[in-house]
């Protein structure tokens, strides 16, 4: 091995020693930044793409959207297309195919995607109520990010509203009504309400049975002194309600009745068309009839009325006589005796009651119940006292169709509350008017019961929908708007819910089916 001179290596430059140091930092450092710029770099290019694939999972989410909507529109279309004349589904695999595929084509070629739709029919007493509907939009650009949407196919419902009436209608002071009020006539509001308010009349007359003195010929269909006037609606803006289309002849539901639901006869109980009871007739007249008790447990009781005790009363209808007591009627609407048929369990699957003679309803409704009522001699709905439901969640539900008149009669509870649709299909839904003025062709009874404290009542809650062809009224004023007979506060609210989901065959607002609780599963 060679050996160097010490003095050689003691005499070599400092300076060339320090550049080659300096080229292995430089080296290093070299190294180390291009791996934080790879780094850097990688995470930039990852981050992109990964936007880019959300981007192309959030176009392809709005596209199974869209092609979910598609799918439930192309239904609706399909479903109308499919239809017996009257417009009632069928279910027989002409109107309803389900499940049903639905191919979304893209207009520039191809396809977007498709919808699986599944629907279900409500059914009761064997007939169509309304339709439910599941689309699944599934995009083909990017099939893993399906939609869920769910719909409803209905006729909406009177339900969407507190009032419906076919003629003009005062309000008072003490009224207070909660959600949509509707009148084809003109509309005089002193009360509150907090919703809209409309009529389709642009101009009326309003006279002292409006609260108009002198008589005048209003430019608003709807006029007052009402604190809410912006919910105000009028004029050609506003659509009429039809009242003739509102439900099928009455006669045409006593066949579902006797097959699938409850039929009272004037003489005979048929509960799915089986014989029940017999009894002697209490149709045809309007001192008879039946008293129906709900239970909450979901039964009825069934009492006949066989005698009623006569007062004297003042109709909203009633036409101006030149003989004072002429114009004044004899009622029928208080029970002297009853006797009690049965108890009976209203199927679920026909929650429906028909009934040919006077019918007094009362008590705590559980399950969805329509009552009809048409007797063409008598056919009135005495509201004979408090009607509740078992529970407010929308699984209980009353609607009550009079023949003629919905009436609350004088022996009615000072608070009164009841829940339900309430339809006066050829007549009026109030409480007469009632007075004693110590002649006998007016006075109300004072014996065996003292009925004079009953003309003035306090507060009416009414929690539902209240229907009527006629004028209506429960509270009857004096020159000083103070209330002489009737209930003094009246508070109305709507039963929401009850516009999805309404007890079979109710009244409804307008004949075009259309899509409602429409949501995102």
């Amino acid at each position: 091995m060679e050996k160097k001179n010490l003095k050689e290596c003691i005499h070599t430059p400092y300076s060339v020693l320090r550049t080659s140091a300096s080229r292995g930092i430089t080296t290093m450092l070299v190294v180390a930044f291009m791996g934080i710029f790879a780094l850097i770099l990688g995470t930039i290019t990852s981050y992109v793409f990964e936007q880019a694939k959300y981007g192309r999972a959030l176009y392809g989410r709005e596209q199974a959207f869209s092609i979910a909507e598609a799918g439930l529109e192309y239904y609706k279309w399909f479903i109308a297309h499919n239809t017996l004349s009257g417009g009632t589904i069928v279910t027989n695999g002409t109107g309803i195919v389900s499940p049903y595929t639905y191919t979304v084509s893209d207009p520039e070629g191809g396809t977007l995607g498709s919808a699986a739709i599944t629907a279900t029919a409500s059914l009761q007493c064997g007939v169509v109520q309304w339709i439910d509907l599941t689309s699944v939009g599934t995009a083909s650009l990017n099939p893993g990010f399906p939609r869920t949407l769910n719909a409803r196919y209905m006729r909406p419902s009177v339900a969407s509203y507190s009032n419906i009436f076919d003629s003009n209608v005062w309000y008072g002071n003490t009224s207070n009504i909660t959600g949509p009020l509707h009148a084809n006539g003109g509309i005089r509001m002193d009360g509150t309400n907090n919703s809209d308010v409309t009529s389709p009349q642009s101009t009326w007359y309003c006279d002292s049975g409006y609260g108009c003195s002198p008589t005048q010929s209003a430019a608003n269909g709807v006029l007052g002194s009402g604190p809410n006037s912006s919910l105000w609606k009028w004029g050609s803006s506003v659509s009429s309600v039809s009242f003739s289309s509102m439900m099928s002849t009455l006669s045409t539901y006593q066949t579902y009745a006797q097959s699938y639901g409850l039929l009272l006869n004037p003489t005979s109980v048929v509960l799915a068309n089986v014989t029940k009871a017999s009894f002697s007739s209490v149709g045809g007249t309007a001192q008879k009839g039946f008293h129906l008790v709900f239970n909450s447990d979901g039964t009825v009781s069934v009492y006949t009325v066989n005698s009623t005790l006569s007062v004297r009363s003042w109709h909203v209808d009633n036409n101006l006589n030149s003989n004072y007591c002429a114009n004044w009627n004899t009622d029928y609407d208080i029970i002297a005796s009853q006797t009690l048929i049965g108890t009976y369990t209203v199927p679920s699957t026909c929650g429906l009651i028909y009934a040919g003679a006077k019918v007094w309803i009362d008590g705590t409704v559980k399950g969805k119940v329509t009552l009809i009522e048409n007797d063409s001699s008598a056919a009135d709905i005495i509201l004979h006292g408090n009607i509740a439901y078992a529970a407010t969640d929308g699984t209980n539900g009353l609607t009550a169709v009079a023949g003629r008149n919905v009436i609350i009669p004088l022996d009615s509870p000072d608070l009164m509350s009841i829940r339900g649709i309430f339809y006066a299909k050829g007549g009026y839904y109030g409480r007469n008017f009632f007075a004693y003025y110590g002649g006998s062709c007016v006075d109300v009874p004072t014996s065996p019961t003292d009925y004079r404290p009953y003309i003035i009542q306090s507060t009416l809650t009414s929690n539902g929908t209240t229907i009527s062809t006629s004028r209506p009224g429960v509270a009857w004023v004096d020159g000083s708007n103070n209330v002489v007979s009737g209930y003094q506060t009246r508070v109305t609210n709507y039963d929401r819910v009850l516009a999805f989901q309404p007890p079979p065959f109710s009244p409804i607002s307008t004949t075009d089916y259309g899509l409602s609780l429409w949501r995102e599963q």
